[in-house]
């Protein structure tokens, strides 16, 4: 809820008027924003344009199946000759200017029915947030200079008829900054919306918000991001656009009155907040609460991860012993040989070079007694 159960009015020209009116019962109401938005969400749905494609679309040209036994796909195909249209495939999603798949239709579902009971309490929720400062702040809006929040207003507001004038009382009480955010957030927007009469992008500024409309309308309307409201027709869409909780509102003070008329005894119900303490963890250790909850259970016993034996020498000792010696035996065998292994190797070696000495003596002795001619030349006279 606001920080200020009563509310300082204030003139157009920006000083207190002397008088005060006391915060609204609404404004007391829990913040629920999985509501507010959950509501907005439905009843931005309720304003869609109906779409879809020509029922003829993709199905413009004269196609039939060749059926089977020409080794093509049984797809329609265009009939005729002399082009590279003729023979391609058609009708199919598939195929190059055929129709799409599950062509949209104009009897889809388009709007939502929502329950009026859900609508009220999301626009009470929205109510109780635009009366924080720090939720209205970190939705985006300057306002540094204004004196309060919610910011009520004389009536006079509502006889306001120039554009001039209503910048004059805006820059007055110190919510024109706000009004300059907006105008200067003015973009093209992103997309083929550009085409399609959507143009330009802008946020949102202050929603003025009235009881009766002596030229209020005319006055505030042309200012960019500046929306106006009847008191007795608040809309989800302008509380909290969005879906996000925390416009800036400037009541006329008629207006704030009217709240307790429209909410309250007599009028819509104010929605109740669950819990009136949100500190769960006082609660629970609360003397109430202990004194009556059952007692501490004892923690169930941990049991050590299950080891693999063929893995686990410490597993496999506990089932079998001996193959855990003979393991560990192997294991301190292998180690033995990995230690020997370059005495090995160097022993190897050492009989390999002495093996290719002998071997390089026979190759020589070869190599001279194939010169020494060959003992059958003269036949075999034997002198």
């Amino acid at each position: 809820m606001a920080s200020r159960p009563l509310l300082s009015v204030y003139s157009l020209s920006g000083s207190k008027s002397g008088s005060e009116v006391t915060l609204p019962a609404v404004m007391t109401a829990p913040l629920r924003p999985d509501i507010v938005q959950f509501v907005h969400t439905n009843m931005n749905k309720n304003k869609r344009q109906a779409y879809a494609v020509s029922v003829h679309a993709g199905r413009q040209v004269s196609a039939a199946s060749w059926g089977t036994g020409r080794a093509v796909a049984r797809i329609p195909r265009v009939g005729g000759g002399g082009t590279s249209r003729s023979g391609q495939g058609a009708f199919g999603n598939m195929c190059r200017g055929g129709r799409m798949f599950n062509p949209t239709k104009t009897w889809r579902k388009w709007t939502r029915k929502i329950n009026t009971t859900q609508k009220r309490f999301a626009v009470a929720s929205a109510l109780a947030a635009s009366a924080i400062p720090a939720l209205v702040m970190a939705r985006g809006h300057r306002i540094d200079n204004v004196p309060e929040v919610p910011l009520v207003l004389e009536n006079a507001i509502e006889s306001a008829k120039k554009t001039s004038q209503a910048k004059e009382i805006l820059a007055a009480v110190g919510a024109y900054d706000d009004v300059e955010k907006a105008a200067a957030s003015k973009k093209i927007r992103a997309g083929k919306g550009k085409a399609r009469n959507r143009r330009y992008v802008m946020r949102r500024g202050p929603l003025i918000i009235y009881s009766n409309n002596d030229g209020v309308e005319q006055a505030f309307r042309n200012l960019p991001g500046v929306e106006l409201c009847n008191v007795d027709r608040l809309n989800l869409l302008q509380l909290a656009p969005g879906g996000h909780l925390g416009r800036f509102c400037v009541w006329s003070q008629s207006a704030l009155e009217s709240l307790d008329t429209i909410y309250g005894e007599g009028g819509k119900a104010i929605p109740t907040a669950e819990m009136t303490n949100a500190d769960l963890a006082r609660i629970i250790n609360s003397d109430e609460i202990q004194s009556i909850v059952n007692p501490a259970k004892r923690v169930a016993p941990k049991y050590a991860r299950k080891k693999n034996p063929l893995k686990s020498l410490t597993a496999l000792t506990k089932l079998d012993v001996y193959a855990a010696s003979k393991r560990k035996a192997e294991a301190v065998a292998e180690k033995a040989r990995q230690v020997s292994k370059a005495d090995v190797l160097a022993a190897r070696r050492a009989k390999y070079a002495s093996k290719k000495q002998y071997k390089e003596q026979g190759k020589t002795f070869y190599s001279a007694a194939v010169q020494q001619g060959d003992v059958c030349a003269d036949g075999f006279n034997i002198e």
